[in-house]
């Protein structure tokens, strides 16, 4: 395969800092971790944006989090077909194989996918049919009825990527293994929102409807 080039040296760099420093002072960690498997207590949906980076919110160390990382940190509704549902794969292995306990949709702002739906929805852009982000981004359609009325715009899309997290956590409970963990005791379910300018982390109320300050 003529077309697959050298890791550049940028990266290169990097992986040899990571392990002549941060390796090395945890090699008995990843020892551990190679021998004895992994055994994380949770799982985290969060966003592909390269700005949200869930391990350095929790100063998570490697083994501590089952990640799962997609555009919008969406989970589609429960489907049984023979189409490739990678989120859907994650979040089975997660629940029944690893037995998680905590399930974590990490939602944050100034989201591009959940600007995208907005736009769409809002008809400010004309959707791609070939487009595997706006076919992608279908499942959050329902959550801009639920915010539609909102006049002001950034108000409307901030208000879209937390509902978009509520989305998330419906269709989640939606997949039967799932809806068993949460009601058996065996796992719970949280949606967050994070402002990346600012750094304060939101977490869903269900109650209040709301997603309140953490801490």
């Amino acid at each position: 395969m003529h077309n697959i080039s050298p890791l550049p040296d940028f990266l290169i760099s990097r992986y040899k800092d990571w392990k002549s420093g941060a390796f090395v002072e945890q090699r008995a960690h990843f020892h551990k971790l190679a021998t004895e498997g992994q055994s994380p207590r949770a799982m985290v949906i969060s966003c592909c944006d390269s700005r949200v980076n869930v391990t350095s919110i929790f100063g998570a160390e490697s083994g501590d989090f089952f990640i799962h990382r997609n555009v919008a940190n969406l989970v589609p509704p429960f489907a049984q077909d023979e189409a490739h549902h990678g989120t859907s794969a994650a979040i089975e292995f997660a629940v029944t194989a690893l037995k998680i306990e905590h399930m974590v949709v990490v939602g944050h702002s100034q989201c591009g996918g959940v600007r995208h739906c907005h736009d769409i929805c809002h008809g400010d852009i004309t959707p791609q049919p070939d487009s595997f982000v706006s076919h992608w981004m279908d499942i959050l359609r329902p959550g801009y009825e639920r915010v539609k009325h909102i006049e002001d715009d950034a108000s409307r899309v901030t208000a879209l990527e937390q509902t978009g997290v509520v989305v998330a956590i419906e269709n989640l409970l939606g997949f039967p293994f799932v809806r068993e963990a949460v009601e058996s005791g065996q796992m719970s379910l949280h949606g967050l929102w994070h402002s990346i300018g600012d750094g304060v982390l939101k977490s869903y109320n269900h109650q209040s409807g709301q997603f309140e300050p953490v801490g």
